[in-house]
């Protein structure tokens, strides 16, 4: 009887050592899947900004992140650096990642993004903006976007053209006074395309106008911008727009003296709070709608590209009004002319469907690079065809002088 009991004693002992093993090596085979779904339960996002919110460039780029923490509150945690130059962006991206970021956007422009990719391919780093020339098709966590803006530039084209066709119909200015300026930071094919496609916008309303551009070769200097808008103004142009990151032109716009109205149409934020009298409506990009779909991605365990809606080149995307990543802020409407929103959204609308085609035209145009590289505009010119970054970079002979 004794040794049945000890027979049995071990039976059971026997019995519950092997279940509790079966239990831990259950445990050990789910643990690792529910602890992944954990992980992304709460995503941590980065943001490493060029500037602050005192610039409306990066101010523009903010609302995307501002959009995430609106409508995935529970789901992201966000950490953010600002003021980082484009050649000291790594440590500041490194440090993201060692805080657990899982996926990182900027606004800057720099080629070490792709060198932290390289580095944490289990991290997904997404840049706006940017044109490399590098071949990054093995870097599969490294991602390029931006918004079609030529569409949009062209649109508020429209608006400064109907302003100009009101006020030579009223005669405040002759036909032969149609002058617009432009403000530019550098002369790249980015700035190149955006002040053509709003020429083509302000000549498909008020053929009459011709443009002067300016070049500041600096994106960030409120001085340098207000310095170019006020030449330009001196030169006798009665509306003035800008590829330039401050509201310095603006402002250049709103101090002219009211006997001789000079209106301003802004970029990346509407600027009609710091030239209500004067400002028309801006051109921008909502980045909001590649972040918030890249960061769902993620949490839905999807690819990037094939997540988010807009024209796909690899690793890089685009999209203009048709997909919303563009847009036109709010039309001033103390200053539009009767009919101007009407009108703008019959233009917006074909952009959308894809039956206006910006760059095309009775044209010619040279690239100041290359005198030999000439272009003709009767035959159109496919903007974004390819990439996200704009490539248009011609000079339209007899309505576009620039000045050095």
């Amino acid at each position: 009887m004794k040794g049945w009991v000890t027979t049995g004693m071990k039976r059971v002992y026997i019995t519950t050592i092997v279940t509790a093993l079966l239990v831990v090596a259950a445990f050990s085979m789910i643990y690792p899947v529910w602890n992944r779904t954990a992980r992304v339960d709460v995503l941590k996002v980065g943001f490493i900004y060029k500037n602050d919110e005192s610039t409306p460039y990066t101010c523009n780029f903010m609302l995307a992140q501002e959009a995430l923490e609106q409508n995935l509150p529970n789901r992201v945690k966000v950490i953010t650096r600002s003021n980082v130059s484009e050649e000291d962006t790594l440590e500041p991206l490194r440090d993201l990642v060692r805080e657990g970021c899982a996926i990182i956007f900027t606004n800057n422009n720099s080629t070490q993004m792709i060198e932290a990719a390289r580095e944490y391919p289990q991290v997904q780093f997404c840049q706006g903006a940017f044109a490399t020339t590098d071949d990054v098709s093995d870097v599969k966590n490294y991602h390029s976007f931006a918004g079609a803006i030529y569409e949009a530039r062209y649109a508020s084209g429209v608006a400064a053209g109907i302003k100009l066709r009101d006020m030579i119909d009223r005669h405040v200015i002759e036909p032969e006074e149609a002058l617009v300026g432009y403000v530019g930071s550098y002369p790249i094919a980015d700035v190149m395309s955006s002040f053509t496609a709003f020429l083509l916008g302000v000549r498909s309303v008020a053929p009459e106008a011709t443009m002067r551009v300016q070049y500041t070769h600096v994106w960030n200097s409120y001085s340098k911008e207000k310095a170019c808008a006020r030449a330009l103004i001196d030169e006798g142009c009665v509306v003035i727009s800008q590829h330039t990151d401050t509201i310095g032109p603006a402002v250049a716009c709103e101090e002219v003296s009211s006997a001789k109205k000079v209106f301003h149409v802004g970029y990346h934020q509407s600027m009609i709070d710091v030239a209500p009298t004067t400002s028309l409506t801006s051109a921008r990009i909502d980045w909001s709608v590649y972040v918030l779909g890249a960061v769902k991605a993620l949490l839905e365990g999807k690819e990037i590209e094939q997540y988010v809606a807009g024209n796909v080149f690899g690793n890089d995307m685009c999209a203009g009004f048709d997909h919303g990543w563009v847009e036109l802020t709010e039309l001033n409407p103390q200053l539009a002319p009767y009919g101007t929103q009407e009108k703008l959204d019959r233009v917006i609308e074909a952009l959308r469907k894809g039956t206006l085609e910006v760059f095309k035209g009775d044209y010619t145009g040279v690239d100041p690079d290359n005198p030999a590289d000439t272009i003709d505009l009767n035959q159109g010119y496919k903007e974004n065809a390819s990439t996200s970054w704009p490539t248009f970079h011609y000079v339209l002979n007899d309505v576009v002088t620039v000045e050095e």
